[in-house]
């Protein structure tokens, strides 16, 4: 079998089919994975490939100046690709198995304090904004029910439940979850809808809860685009993304008490490991803490 055919397979019966993954993995699937066949040559043959000319891809990424993370991403990629054609028989076994991971730093994520995301919320929208209601119910719903991105534009309507206060999510997988909203979410969302149904431009029957300024459903891009617009407007950090404020309500739920348990389903984690991050994040700050004002630390001066 061509390495090509294998690929186009691997993305359509396995990842789309089987796995029922996002559109955005199967692009960077699918670029990953179509990368490294241009790499070994139209009219490369699937059963042909061994360790050496994997790594001998990997090392190319290298030299194009790639970073440990972008060539971790392509192995797991590499090695999810050929688990699949061993499992049906088209290859022996799995030639990426044995290539080691490059070893990648832990990185904890960066996240706002509470008093910045309260300035960011509490603080009116600017007048400019085309859509200043739509701002606050979105910024509302990424720190106060921790959304991806991806699961906050893909709301509908009728996934908000007012008189419950609970959202219907569609996250990762295509896999459902009920997740709550608190008042504030509420009110911001109730001004918004009131102004959607105003909008000349929506179309009939257009199901999206957040909506862009021609009446569509309102992109990842473009809530990134309003997330940093709205820390530059406060003064906040420029690198502030969607995804900070779901790690800020993570983090913010876990200083005041909250179970871990309670958080991991509340954000869609398969893995208790992955919400775990957050009890390690939250001990840095505490260390940053103790640093700036423990006696003995260069914060306050020993009593004499």
């Amino acid at each position: 079998m061509k390495l090509s055919e294998a690929v186009g397979e691997f993305l359509r019966r396995y990842l789309q089919g089987e796995r029922n993954a996002s559109p955005h993995t199967l692009r960077n699937y699918g670029t990953d994975l179509r990368q490294y066949a241009a790499h070994l040559g139209e009219g490369a043959e699937l059963e042909e490939v061994e360790p050496g000319r994997i790594r001998g891809f990997l090392a190319q990424l290298y030299e194009q100046g790639c970073g440990k993370a972008t060539v971790a991403r392509h192995l797991a990629a590499l090695r999810s690709f050929y688990r699949y054609c061993a499992r049906e028989g088209y290859v022996r076994d799995n030639p990426a198995r044995l290539l080691a991971s490059p070893k990648l730093g832990r990185r904890l994520p960066t996240i706002p304090t509470a008093e910045q995301v309260n300035q960011l919320l509490d603080r009116p929208a600017a007048e400019e904004g085309s859509f200043p209601e739509r701002e606050q119910a979105l910024l509302e719903l990424l720190y106060g029910s921790g959304l991806r991105v991806s699961e906050l534009t893909g709301l509908d309507v009728k996934d908000v439940d007012f008189a419950q206060g609970m959202l219907r999510v569609t996250g990762k997988g295509r896999r459902q979850r009920v997740v709550p909203f608190g008042r504030k979410a509420a009110a911001a969302l109730q001004a918004y809808l009131a102004r959607r149904r105003e909008l000349a431009l929506t179309p009939r029957g257009n199901p999206a809860l957040f909506l862009n300024q021609r009446g569509g459903r309102l992109t990842p891009r473009s809530v990134a685009r309003i997330v940093k617009a709205s820390a530059r407007r406060f003064g906040l950090p420029l690198d502030l993304h969607p995804h900070a404020l779901r790690h800020a309500f993570a983090s913010h739920l876990l200083g005041e008490g909250a179970d871990l348990r309670a958080i991991q389903e509340m954000l869609g984690h398969q893995s208790l490991a992955t919400t775990q991050r957050y009890t390690q994040t939250d001990i840095r700050q505490l260390a940053e803490v103790y640093d700036r004002s423990h006696p003995m630390e260069g914060g306050k001066k020993p009593l004499k």
